[in-house]
């Protein structure tokens, strides 16, 4: 119930028993008041009869998500659809009846097993057990219309045999082999057709009809299996022979084969070899002729190498000629080269003694400047004694000054006849 009416109820009570106290301190109170008393209780009555229509019937429903609400008028039968949230509910002249929204799930639990309370029928008469799930949720659209003809318990009363009056009927237009393994899937299909529309005009909305577990008798279950195993038998044998069969084929077929292809490279190696040979026939025709040439052009290279060489000697030994005379005059002017450079070298020289003789005799002492020029980088220390007639201390190493003086005189005569 609602919170609000509740405390709307405790607070009706509450005012009742206060009113029934007062009443009752009032008839205590004397006979005067009897009239008053009468019209407390005629009110209190009415009070309790407010109260209990506000507790049995409350204006204000609430809806909860996933249910729809149909609030119907009494008085004229109309309808409202109403989603999730607050109705408000006039008590006497409205009704509210609660529909799920939500995909709900029917199972026919009886007839899941081939022993069970209620088995489907095969078209050989057969018991079997299928395990169907069949989901399905009311149209939104069509509720309201259909609130006053739909029963209380849809799965029970309007699901359940719309089911049962199909699926019963579909499969017992199959056999229990075709249930099982090979037409399950238009089976499914068959059921959904078949049981949709049936729903759809009770405002119901069919999602999907899916197919599980086939459950079969144990007699026809083991002849399905001693079945299957022969025909497993059988199908291997028959694989089997056509396997046999392919083979020999096979067989045949790389033995032609292996033939057709000796054929095919004995040919191809015939005709490489008629080929080969046609090949070898016309490049003989061209190589004859170009031995012919090759012989040819070695005998004209032969010969051309052979004038070649003479032509060769011949240049070398004028070459060497033209050498051999050109040395001899080169040496026989070298000769003369030398000899005059011999001749001019000696003239030189007796030019420059006589030079040197005439200066040495105009000064003496340039004998003893050489002399300490020459010795200079190699002798640091001269140890000699001094001349007694005070010259140079080097005068006793070189000779005396009269000796010096005797020879000076002749060296102009030597140097004349030199020239």
């Amino acid at each position: 119930m609602n919170p609000r009416l509740s405390s709307l109820a405790q607070a009706v009570r509450s005012a009742l028993s206060r009113t029934g106290r007062g009443l009752a301190r009032v008839t205590s109170a004397g006979a005067g008041r009897v009239f008053a008393a009468r019209t407390g209780l005629v009110l209190l009555a009415g009070i309790g009869l407010a109260g209990y229509a506000l507790v049995k019937h409350p204006p204000v429903q609430t809806v909860a998500p996933g249910e729809l609400a149909v609030r119907t008028n009494v008085l004229t039968g109309g309808a409202t659809a109403a989603s999730a949230g607050t109705v408000f509910l006039v008590p006497g002249l409205h009704e509210l009846h609660r529909y799920p929204l939500r995909d709900q799930v029917y199972r026919p639990a009886d007839s899941a097993t081939a022993d069970g309370a209620a088995p489907f029928q095969s078209v050989e008469g057969l018991s079997l057990g299928v395990d169907l799930s069949v989901r399905y949720a009311l149209d939104p659209a069509r509720v309201a219309a259909m609130s006053r003809d739909l029963p209380a318990d849809l799965g029970k009363d309007v699901v359940q045999p719309a089911v049962q009056g199909v699926i019963f009927k579909v499969f017992t237009r199959y056999t229990v082999r075709e249930i099982f393994s090979s037409r399950r899937a238009e089976i499914q299909q068959q059921i959904e057709a078949e049981l949709r529309p049936r729903l759809a005009a009770d405002g119901i909305l069919l999602r999907s009809v899916q197919m599980g577990k086939v459950d079969l008798p144990p007699d026809y279950r083991a002849g399905m299996d001693r079945l299957l195993a022969e025909e497993l038998a059988t199908e291997k044998m028959q694989y089997t022979l056509q396997l046999k069969e392919k083979e020999v084929q096979q067989t045949a077929l790389e033995a032609e084969a292996q033939k057709v292809r000796r054929e095919k490279n004995a040919e191809a190696s015939a005709r490489e070899t008629l080929i080969a040979a046609q090949a070898q026939e016309e490049a003989m025709k061209h190589v004859l002729p170009f031995k012919q040439k090759q012989i040819e052009q070695r005998s004209l290279e032969a010969e051309a190498d052979k004038q070649t060489r003479i032509k060769g000697a011949e240049a070398s030994a004028q070459a060497r000629r033209i050498e051999s005379q050109g040395e001899a005059d080169s040496r026989q002017k070298l000769a003369d080269a030398e000899v005059y450079r011999l001749q001019k070298v000696g003239q030189a020289n007796a030019e420059q003694m006589a030079k040197e003789g005439a200066l040495i005799t105009r000064h003496p002492l340039l004998i003893q400047k050489t002399l300490a020029d020459k010795l200079s980088d190699k002798i640091q220390v001269i140890i000699a004694p001094p001349p007694a007639n005070g010259d140079f201390i080097g005068s006793a190493l070189v000779g005396g000054m009269q000796r010096t003086a005797a020879v000076t005189p002749q060296q102009p005569q030597e140097a004349g006849e030199a020239q």
